[in-house]
C-alpha cells in the first residue's frame, strides 16, 4: 500500500488535483481511498457526485465511540473510497486534530487493514505546514510520499519550500520523502521552465506540469471528476498522465529548501519581481 499526501498553498487546487488523478488510478485497476483532510470537508464531492460526505469528527460528535468504518466511509467513483476528517465547530478548537482523530479511527477500525487490498491511500491536506494537526501525515509517517501542488504565483512558490522544510524535519523520524512537485498551471509567464527550476533547486523534479482548462471547471459544476466528466478530452489525459507518472515513480528525495533570497532570485529571473 502506497500512502501519500498532497500539499500545498491554499487555493491551489490540491483536491481537484487529487481527485482527477486518483480517478486515473482507478482506471488503471487500482484500488484507492481518499482521506480528506480539510474541515470544509470537500475533498471527495467530485468523487461521489457533490454529495455530502459524513465526516469522522460529525459522526464521532452525533455516535461517541460507536461508530463504524461504513459510517465514515463511502464508495464513490470507480469504487474509489471516500473519507473525510471534517473540523470542530467554528471557532473551536484546532482544524487539525480532525486529520489526528480521523487517521487513529481508521486504524482502530481496520481501513488499512491487507484483507482491503488498497493499493494508495491519499491525503489531500489543508494549506501550509502551520500546524501539527496538519503535519501529522509527515510526522507520524503516515504518508511516505508527498507531493506539492505549486504554480509560478510567488505565493504558491513560497508554500511549497516552507512545506519542504516541514519534510526535511521529519524526513529521519517519519521516513517520508518528496515525490516531486505537481504543477497546477495558473498561466503565468515562463511557469513550466520557472516551476522545473524551483523544483530542481529543491533536489526535487517537476513531476507534471496540468496545463489551465476551463474543462476542470465545467466539469466541478457537474460534480464530477474530469476523466468522468468527459473522458476522452484533452484534460481527462493529462490527469491519466499525472496518475501514471505518480504510479511509475521511483524517486523520492529529502528536499534542500532555500533561503528565502535565493527563492525570489528564481522569482526575479523569471520576471516576477522587480
Amino acid at each position: 500500500m502506497r500512502k501519500v499526501a498532497i500539499y500545498g498553498k491554499g487555493g491551489i487546487g490540491k483536491s481537484t488535483t487529487t481527485q482527477n488523478t486518483v480517478a486515473g488510478l482507478v482506471e488503471m485497476g487500482k484500488k484507492v481511498m481518499v482521506v480528506g483532510c480539510d474541515p470544509k470537508a470537500d475533498s471527495t464531492r467530485l468523487l461521489l457526485g457533490g454529495l455530502h460526505q459524513r465526516s469522522v469528527l460529525d459522526a464521532l460528535r452525533e455516535e461517541g465511540e460507536d461508530v463504524d468504518l461504513e459510517d465514515v466511509r463511502r464508495e464513490g467513483f470507480g469504487g474509489i473510497l471516500c473519507v473525510e476528517s471534517g473540523g470542530p465547530e467554528p471557532g473551536v478548537g484546532c482544524a487539525g486534530r480532525g486529520i489526528i482523530t480521523s487517521i487513529n479511527l481508521l486504524e482502530s477500525l481496520g481501513a488499512y487493514d491487507e484483507r482491503e487490498e488498497i493499493d494508495y491511500v491519499f491525503y489531500d491536506v489543508l494549506g501550509d505546514v502551520v500546524c501539527g494537526g496538519f503535519a501529522m501525515p509527515m510526522r507520524e509517517g503516515k504518508a511516505k510520499e508527498i507531493y506539492i501542488v505549486c504554480s509560478g504565483e510567488m505565493m504558491a512558490m513560497y508554500a511549497a519550500n516552507n512545506i519542504c522544510k516541514g519534510i526535511m524535519k521529519f524526513a529521519e523520524s517519519g521516513g517520508i520523502r518528496l515525490g516531486g512537485i505537481i504543477c497546477n498551471s495558473r498561466k503565468v509567464d515562463n511557469e513550466e521552465e520557472m516551476v522545473k527550476q524551483f523544483a530542481e533547486r529543491l533536489g526535487a523534479r517537476m513531476i507534471y506540469f496540468v496545463p489551465r482548462d476551463n474543462m476542470v471547471q465545467k466539469a466541478e459544476i457537474n460534480r464530477k471528476t474530469v476523466i468522468e466528466y468527459d473522458s476522452d478530452c484533452e484534460q481527462a489525459q493529462h490527469y491519466r498522465n499525472l496518475a501514471k507518472s505518480i504510479a511509475e515513480n521511483d524517486r523520492f528525495v529529502i528536499p534542500n529548501p532555500m533561503p528565502t533570497d535565493d527563492l525570489e532570485k528564481i522569482l526575479m529571473d523569471f520576471g516576477l519581481m522587480d
